[in-house]
């Protein structure tokens, strides 16, 4: 299981690093560049940096779990149609922004469409097949609930998606508290004798990430846009519902849910008072208002998140 571990890292990053350097030019030819928000002012020279850059993290995680581990294990080859749907999902949306010239591509509606369609698929998959176990984090005890899991999955990967997604807005930020939300998961389910395969997957996307933000820290080359944001979304929410890990998503997951939180309460005061609680919505860019560099929002991110990470693995120690 260690060789398989450490051949899954090298090849998803040595794959993941070959894609992404090829992707870039090849991006920059198409004119997928991005558009940036005319508010977000420290952003202005980032315009036109080549965006869509998940493909190529997500193509090599995606090809090297299914080498390593083969067609025979259902959760897994879920686990990446989903990563897949939500890919595309995000592929057709950062085209459509590439195609209009702003940053603007499918209409909310059409976005919550898109995703909840491939949500309700994934939550019946979990109801149909007995994955609707819940572990208690910190106890070891757990329980069934049954087609309960149907409202709680929709909930849980509409959630994820949406959270991954509003956590990508700065160089380094989502990628390195995806690469670190992954390993964690990886050493959990080994930890707890879980679904190996997913393990792999996590290993995978681990080593496909550390790659990809050699590209992508501060100053980026490429952006994953909801190309890749998405699709790791999807594959947060797969690996933690699979595995009988939704309640453990958030506390992992802390800064994806305080991205998510930070923007609701924005909107919340906003509307009710005229006034602002953030200096701008989600938290990250309210630190960079502050005066605080990407790179070290990006490290903070993460390093909370290796701290969470660790202390779900604390019972097993």
């Amino acid at each position: 299981m260690t060789r398989n571990i450490i051949l899954c890292l090298l090849c998803s990053f040595l794959l993941s690093l070959a894609l992404c350097f090829g992707e870039i030019p090849l991006l920059r030819k198409l004119g997928a560049g991005q558009n940036i928000l005319h508010y977000v002012k420290e952003h202005k020279n980032k315009q036109g940096t080549p965006s869509m850059g998940g493909l190529g993290f997500v193509l090599a995680a995606s090809a090297v779990s299914l080498a390593a581990c083969g067609f025979g294990d259902k959760p897994l080859l879920v686990s990446l149609a989903v990563g897949s749907g939500y890919m595309l999902v995000g592929f057709l949306d950062d085209l459509m922004k590439k195609r209009r010239k702003d940053n603007l591509g499918l209409k909310p509606y059409q976005k919550i469409v898109f995703q909840a369609g491939v949500a309700i698929l994934a939550s019946l998959y979990c109801c149909f097949n007995g994955l609707t176990a819940l572990y208690f984090p910190f106890t070891g005890a757990s329980v069934d609930i049954g087609w309960g899991m149907l409202p709680l999955g929709i909930f849980v990967f509409i959630a994820a998606v949406n959270s991954v997604n509003l956590t990508d807005g700065l160089d380094g930020l989502a990628g390195s508290s995806c690469a670190v939300y992954f390993a964690a998961f990886a050493f959990l389910l080994m930890l707890q004798g879980g679904n190996k395969d997913l393990s792999l997957l996590c290993f995978c996307l681990t080593g496909a990430l550390a790659a990809y933000l050699v590209f992508n820290v501060s100053k980026a080359s490429v952006f994953m846009g909801d190309t890749g944001s998405l699709a790791l979304g999807g594959f947060v929410a797969c690996v933690s519902l699979f595995t009988g890990n939704g309640l453990i998503l958030p506390i992992v997951g802390v800064m994806f849910v305080l991205s998510s939180i930070t923007v609701i309460i924005q909107v919340i005061y906003y509307k009710k008072t005229g006034k602002r609680v953030f200096l701008m919505a989600p938290v990250h860019h309210h630190f960079q208002e502050k005066g605080f560099s990407e790179a070290k929002i990006a490290y903070a991110y993460a390093a909370v998140t290796a701290v969470a990470g660790a202390l779900v693995l604390l019972p097993f120690a």
